[in-house]
């Protein structure tokens, strides 16, 4: 795990956008990063895609709103939307009390699965969120 005030699991990697991806068996799972749920703050709603739909990477297609703004969520590669986690209707706060686990956010079938090493290791997007506080 990177080292940062965050947590960033090794088993993921990340976009530049704030989302963690997992690699779980034929599909991924998607959510967003310690970071991204520290800056949102309070979690009150999540609106996910329709399963089944084709989406291409850097296509918005799940938004995320908490108190303090409301944040689309974007697809880190292309391919197809599997499954949403349907429990954060009722437990959106989830994503900030375990972003990488009960608060997973929808699963996709890759289109490439080679694209995902386009995406940033856990000390990558360290360092990226630190140029981006200025530390």
């Amino acid at each position: 795990m990177a080292e940062t005030e965050y947590q960033f699991p090794d088993d993921c990697k990340y976009t530049e956008a704030d989302e963690w991806v997992r690699v779980d068996g034929d599909t991924i799972k998607i959510g967003i990063t310690d970071y991204a749920q520290s800056e949102l703050s309070d979690i009150v709603f999540v609106e996910l895609p329709d399963f089944g739909r084709e989406v291409e990477e850097g296509e918005a297609f799940a938004v995320v709103e908490s108190v303090k703004a409301v944040s689309d969520l974007f697809a880190p590669i292309s391919g197809t939307v599997a499954e949403g986690n349907i429990d954060l209707d009722d437990h959106p706060e989830w994503i900030n009390e375990d972003p990488y686990g009960r608060g997973w956010i929808l699963t996709m079938t890759p289109k490439d699965p080679a694209s995902l090493e386009n995406l940033m290791s856990s000390e990558q997007y360290a360092a990226h969120v630190k140029a981006r506080a200025g530390k």
